[in-house]
C-alpha cells in the first residue's frame, strides 16, 4: 500500500468553492487561501447560528500506544462512509502542531484513504493560526517584562509571574530559562517555554465565540501576582486588544476536504494531555449548523480528551453529543495486555490471550462513556491486515458482554467504503436516548473535590495525593475567587493513571497533583499530575530527519 503522503498527493481535490457550496456557503462568504483552503467569514458564521443543530458524534479512543489506534483516521473515514450512505456529514478536527509533526507522533491529518487534504499544508503551517496564537501569546509575555522594567506601576512581583512564553516546537532546552540577562535588558528572572498548543491563548481561541468574547477572555488571563499577593490580569497591561487584533483571522474556522471531497473544518489544536484537547467551538458549531451529522474528536484516550470535551467544552458551548465512538485495535489491546515491549513482528502474531487481557483498558473507557456520562457508545475496531479472525472475534465477544455496540472498521485501506458497518452502528446509536447526559461535577464544587471526582470516576484511582504546593494553590485560588471553574487535568496520555508505565486498567493507585494553575481567560483550572510537562522533547531520532522537499517543492517523509 502507498504511503499516506503519496495517497494524499495523488488525490483529486475539488476547488474549495465547491466544498463550500456543499455547506450552503457561497464564494462571497469564504476567504480563500489558494485553491484548496479557506476561512469562513464572520458574517457567514453569524448568519447560520439560527439554523437547526445537526446530530453530534464524538470520536475518542483507548489509551494510546506506539502501535497506533487511528482516531483521526476513523473520524475522517466515518464521515466519508456516512456521506456514501446518503447522510450529509461534516467532520471538525484539531489543527496539527509542528512539535509532534517533527518529533515522534507525526502529523494529524488521518491516514491511508481516510485523510484530510492537502495534508502537507495542514501539517506544516496551514493558514497560520498557530503562529498567530504564538505571537499573540508572546506579545503579552513581552509586555509583562517591559512593564516590570518601565517602573512597574502594577507592583508585579518578578518572582511570581505565572505566564510563560511559547514556541510551536518540541524543545526541552527551553523548559526553564533565565530572561533579562546581559546588562540593561530588564529584570533578571526565571521563566520558561511551553509548546504553543498548551498556551491559554490557544484554549481561549478554541472556546471563544466571536471577537468580543475573544477580547474579553484575553483580558482575563492571569499573568502573575503583586508583591502583596494580589492577582494581575492581562487587561491591566492593556494589550488584550492588540492580542485580539493579531487573532482576528485565526479565530475564523478553516475549511478543507477529505480524500472523498467531503467538507472538513480544521480549527484550533490544544493537546489533551496538557490542555483541553478539542477543536474550536466555532468550527464545531458551524459544522452543526451546515450539516445533518457532525463528527468531531478529542485528543488521546477517553480519560483525557473525551472527559475534557464532555466536562469543559460541552459545558461552555451547551453541546450534547448523540453518541461516542471509541477506537481500538487488536495490536493496541495486545500492548495493554502485557506485550508493551513487543516488536512490530511480535504484535503481528496471533495472541488472543493478550487481546483479552488488554480489553480491560477498553472496558474502562466504555464504562466511562456509558455509565459516567450516560451516552451511547460504539466501539470501532480499526482493522490491521495482520489481525486474525480469532482476535477480532474475541474483541466483538467482549464488547457485547459489556453491552457496547461494536463494528469492524477498514477505513484506512478502503476509505468510506470500509466504514459502512461502523456508520450503520453509529446511526443506530444516534437513535438511543442521550437525555441523561450530564457533566461529572458542578463547577462550584470545591477544587479538591472536582479533581477527586475525575480521578476516582474516570481513572479508577483510590484517591488523590495533593502535594503541599498544590494545597497552597487550592487555598490561594479559592481565596481569590477562581474556585468555581471546571478542572483540566494535565496527565500522561500513556496510562489511565498518572504513571505512564502502568498499562491496561491500573488498580490500587492514587493520583498525585503537584500544582494547580488558573486559566482565567479560558475559564478552567489546570491540575498538573505526575511528571507531565507542558513542553515535550524530541526523541533520539526525530521524524524531522525523514522530511524533505525537492526542487519542485514536493514534500516527502511526512506521515
Amino acid at each position: 500500500m502507498k504511503s499516506d503522503i503519496e495517497i494524499a498527493q495523488e488525490a483529486e481535490l475539488k476547488h474549495i468553492t465547491e466544498i463550500a457550496e456543499k455547506l450552503g456557503l457561497n464564494e462571497d462568504e469564504i476567504e480563500m487561501y489558494g485553491d484548496n483552503k479557506a476561512k469562513i467569514k464572520y458574517e457567514a458564521y453569524q448568519e447560520r447560528m439560527d439554523n437547526e443543530d445537526s446530530k453530534l458524534i464524538l470520536t475518542t479512543a483507548i489509551t494510546p500506544t506506539p502501535a497506533g489506534e487511528g482516531k483521526t483516521t476513523t473520524s475522517v473515514g466515518l464521515t466519508q462512509a456516512l456521506n456514501q450512505l446518503g447522510h450529509d456529514t461534516t467532520v471538525a478536527l484539531r489543527e496539527p502542531s509542528l512539535g509532534p509533526c517533527f518529533g515522534v507522533k507525526g502529523g494529524a491529518a488521518g491516514g491511508g484513504y481516510s485523510q484530510v487534504v492537502p495534508m502537507e499544508d495542514i501539517n506544516l503551517h496551514f493558514t497560520g493560526d498557530i503562529h498567530a496564537i504564538g505571537v499573540a501569546h508572546n506579545l503579552l509575555a513581552a509586555a509583562i517584562d517591559n512593564h516590570i522594567k518601565q517602573d512597574n506601576d502594577l507592583d508585579l512581583n518578578p518572582n511570581d509571574i505565572v505566564f510563560r512564553r511559547v514556541v510551536d516546537m518540541n524543545d526541552r532546552a527551553l523548559r526553564e530559562v533565565l530572561v533579562g540577562v546581559g546588562g540593561p535588558n530588564g529584570q533578571v528572572r526565571e521563566d520558561g517555554f511551553m509548546i504553543t498548543v498548551a498556551s491559554e491563548v490557544m484554549a481561549i481561541l478554541c472556546l471563544a465565540e466571536g471577537v468580543e468574547d475573544l477580547k474579553e477572555r484575553l483580558g482575563n488571563i492571569l499573568v502573575g501576582y503583586t508583591f502583596d499577593g494580589e492577582p494581575v490580569q492581562a487587561k491591566e497591561l492593556n494589550v488584550h486588544g492588540s492580542m485580539a487584533a493579531l487573532l482576528k483571522d485565526a479565530i475564523k474556522p478553516n475549511l478543507v476536504q477529505t480524500l472523498e471531497n467531503t467538507p472538513a473544518f480544521i480549527h484550533g489544536g490544544p493537546f489533551a494531555n496538557i490542555a483541553h484537547g478539542c477543536n474550536s467551538v466555532a468550527a464545531t458549531k458551524l459544522a452543526m449548523k451546515t450539516s445533518d451529522i457532525t463528527i468531531t474528536e478529542a485528543g488521546f484516550g477517553a480519560d483525557l480528551g473525551a472527559e475534557k470535551f464532555l466536562d469543559i467544552k460541552c459545558r461552555f458551548a451547551d453541546l450534547q453529543p448523540d453518541a461516542v465512538v471509541i477506537v481500538a485495535t487488536a495490536r493496541a489491546l495486545k500492548m495493554h495486555g502485557g506485550m508493551d515491549d513487543a516488536s512490530v513482528k511480535e504484535l503481528e502474531e496471533e495472541n488472543v490471550e493478550a487481546v483479552e487481557a488488554g480489553f480491560e483498558n477498553l472496558a474502562k473507557h466504555i464504562e466511562n462513556i456509558t455509565e459516567e456520562f450516560n451516552l451511547p457508545a460504539v466501539v470501532a475496531i480499526n482493522r490491521f491486515p495482520t489481525d486474525t479472525e480469532a482476535e477480532l472475534e474475541k474483541i466483538r465477544e467482549l464488547c457485547e458482554e459489556k453491552g457496547a455496540n461494536v463494528a469492524l472498521s477498514e477505513i484506512f485501506a478502503k476509505g468510506g467504503e470500509g466504514g459502512h458497518e461502523l456508520a450503520e452502528k453509529v446511526l443506530e446509536a444516534m437513535e438511543e436516548s442521550n437525555d441523561d447526559f450530564d457533566q461529572l461535577y458542578p463547577a462550584d464544587m470545591p477544587i479538591d473535590e472536582k479533581i477527586e471526582t475525575v480521578a476516582e470516576k474516570i481513572y479508577g484511582a483510590d484517591g488523590v495525593n495533593f502535594t503541599d504546593g498544590a494545597k497552597e494553590d487550592i487555598d490561594r485560588l479559592t481565596e481569590q475567587g477562581f474556585d468555581d471553574m471546571p478542572v483540566c487535568m494535565a496527565k500522561t496520555q500513556s496510562s489511565i493513571s498518572d504513571d505512564p508505565t502502568k498499562k491496561g486498567r491500573p488498580t490500587d493507585f492514587e493520583i498525585t497533583v503537584r500544582e494547580i494553575n488558573v486559566s482565567a481567560g479560558a475559564g478552567f483550572l489546570v491540575a498538573l499530575t505526575g511528571a507531565v510537562m507542558t513542553m515535550p522533547g524530541l526523541p533520539k531520532v526525530p521524524a524531522a530527519e525523514e522530511i524533505d522537499v525537492d526542487g519542485d517543492g514536493n514534500i516527502t517523509g511526512l506521515f
